[in-house]
């Protein structure tokens, strides 16, 4: 299977198209699926630029809003993660993954899907120590903080990596795993970016995180943006005979190392479809109970614990998770707007113009059939209560005040 990878995309998808027409007519190939690996900026309109977390001068459309439209459809089967550029209103209604556009693909905050045979993860955001270990708490419209947190990778992603036991042939992050520059060419790096060489030395490059899960997951290629450059590395794995091939990109600009074609080897039996990974299923649904929509610390269990700490499942929890999802474990093409284009926003007044979020139906078809919660559908149920509380509390009589308001502030504290 010929796989185009791609830095960051920055929204120009009609350039990145272009170029991989380019590559395969001078190659004389096929391109048979697309990988972007975050800042992809799926913006449907120009309200949700205002989502997206960079100074306004550079807020632009771009071109993937032809593609949401349908002006527009995607060449090639595309797959995508989140960077630190996003419309993340838009990829919150999409938390376990889902098609922003027809064949274009989000795997979600964290997600493993298979391509005829290929297995391939995905974890979205960069990784920042102060929300790393807090729940999902952000909902539009953001404020100026939140806005830049909801791109922040979490603890609970990461355990969730930590249960898988089968190998994964190609794992995306936006963020460079922490010390890969040791198994590239080193000095090469620091010509290109000098300014690299004091986190280096603090041992500050790339994210802790995804350094675990390289060397945990061990997959046979890893690929990366972020840095804006292009870096090779190989890294060998001590206890086995295994190697991770490392390939970061640059972003999408002319005369930048932005897109590369690499061969996998692929059932040549299946389609090039996306199918749901059993096993990430399995690791949803029996590590559900850990979802928090709370901005406090919350940690994952671990050894000691009194209660179950490793979700690595059972083949009698393969198949309860197969019986729920029928049998069936392929994708469904289920893309429906949940915006307005931007030639319908043209045509509606500002003032009717809604930043409230609003629930994905890919994602509410998803979780009741596996029986787990979507986030923001959690976190608008307590928006709810709340706002019913405060009603509550501002619409008792002086004579029941006291009476009314215990009995109020109970119902806020057994909500919230």
């Amino acid at each position: 299977m010929k796989i185009a990878v791609e830095g960051c995309a920055h929204g120009e998808l009609e350039k990145i198209y272009e170029s991989i027409e380019f590559l395969e007519k001078k190659g004389g190939f096929k391109v048979d699926l697309l990988i972007c690996c975050g800042d992809f900026q799926a913006t449907r309109n120009v309200e949700d630029l205002k989502s997206l977390a960079a100074p306004p001068k550079y807020r632009e459309l771009c071109t993937f809003y032809k593609y949401y439209s349908g002006e527009k459809t995607a060449p090639v089967l595309t797959i995508f993660i989140g960077g630190n550029h996003e419309a993340s209103n838009y990829l919150q209604e999409l938390p376990y993954g889902g098609w922003v556009a027809p064949n274009i693909y989000y795997l979600g905050n964290a997600g493993i899907i298979n391509v005829a045979g290929i297995r391939i993860g995905g974890i979205s955001g960069i990784f920042k120590e102060r929300d790393y270990h807090k729940g999902r708490f952000e909902k539009p419209p953001y404020t100026e903080q939140s806005k830049r947190s909801v791109y922040h990778i979490r603890n609970l992603d990461v355990f969730r990596f930590k249960q898988v036991n089968s190998s994964i042939d190609i794992f995306i992050s936006h963020d460079w795993p922490r010390g890969i520059h040791k198994y590239g060419n080193y000095h090469q790096l620091l010509k290109l970016k000098p300014f690299f060489s004091e986190d280096i030395n603090e041992n500050k490059l790339g994210s802790p995180p995804c350094e675990d899960l390289l060397y945990l997951l061990k997959p046979t290629y890893w690929f990366a943006a972020h840095m804006h450059c292009k870096f090779v590395g190989i890294v060998p794995h001590k206890d086995d005979q295994r190697v991770t091939k490392f390939l970061a990109l640059d972003k999408c600009l002319p005369k930048r190392k932005f897109l590369q074609i690499i061969s996998v080897d692929h059932d040549t039996e299946k389609p090039i479809e996306i199918k749901y990974d059993l096993e990430w299923l399995c690791i949803l649904h029996y590590t559900n109970h850990l979802i928090s929509i709370e901005s406090s610390m919350v940690y994952m269990p671990g050894p000691g614990c009194d209660e179950r700490w490793i979700f690595t499942p059972t083949e009698d929890e393969q198949e309860f998770i197969l019986e729920k999802m029928g049998g069936d474990l392929r994708v469904p093409l289920n893309f429906a707007p949940t915006a307005p284009t931007q030639d319908e926003l043209h045509s509606t007044p500002k003032k009717s113009r809604s930043t409230a979020p609003i629930l994905n139906s890919q994602t509410v078809e998803f979780c009741e059939k596996l029986g787990i919660d979507d986030p923001l559908a959690l976190l608008l149920e307590k928006t709810n209560s709340l706002n019913y509380a405060t009603q509550t509390l501002n619409n008792s009589s002086p004579a029941q005040d006291t009476s009314e308001n215990s009995i109020s502030a109970s119902f806020v504290d057994s909500e919230v």
